[in-house]
């Protein structure tokens, strides 16, 4: 086996898990997956300067945010760690799920939410049309309702971004 075998054939067994791991997750847009699957595919193909492309990526600052915000709750209720994030994140919030999952994994290394359970809860987006009233499901920001084709509307759900529990030990 030479070089180009053995590294690329690495960089390809680590691609085909998140492939599989991604075709696992249906319930994000097929969009969604295909987009934070080659953000983290880039970095896969060309790692170096891990460290820098990581905290580039708009969910790893989002997930530093995370740690922060732990952090804080366990050092005013004197504990010692965080067992257990429940978080809240709506579908149009522009968190890509897979690549925030990615960065979490680097950005909880030595933090109190390290060894943490992680559950997020997904939130369908949903809005009211402006011109006719029709309240409905949208998968993008930009969908347009489907009674009148307006693209004014206000967002009543699908934007949150929610740290709802932490349990500490």
């Amino acid at each position: 086996m030479n070089c180009i075998q053995g590294c690329f054939g690495h960089k390809l067994k680590i691609f085909n898990k998140l492939v599989m791991t991604g075709i696992a997750q249906s319930e994000h847009s097929e969009y969604d997956y295909y987009h934070g699957l080659f953000r983290i595919l880039r970095i896969i193909l060309y790692p170096e300067n891990l460290d820098e492309k990581v905290s580039k990526m708009h969910e790893f600052s989002i997930a530093l945010s995370i740690v922060e915000i732990a952090e804080k709750e366990v050092k005013k209720h004197n504990a010692e760690r965080v067992e257990s994030i429940e978080m809240e994140i709506g579908k149009l919030s522009g968190i890509e799920p897979m690549a925030l999952e990615f960065a979490w994994d680097h950005a909880v290394v030595d933090t109190v939410l390290e060894n943490a359970e992680r559950k997020i809860n997904y939130i369908k987006g949903r809005a009211i049309c402006e011109e006719c009233g029709k309240e409905f499901e949208i998968d993008f920001i930009y969908d347009e309702c489907p009674d009148c084709h307006s693209y004014q509307k206000e967002f009543l759900s699908g934007k949150e971004l929610i740290v709802k529990s932490l349990t500490l030990i």
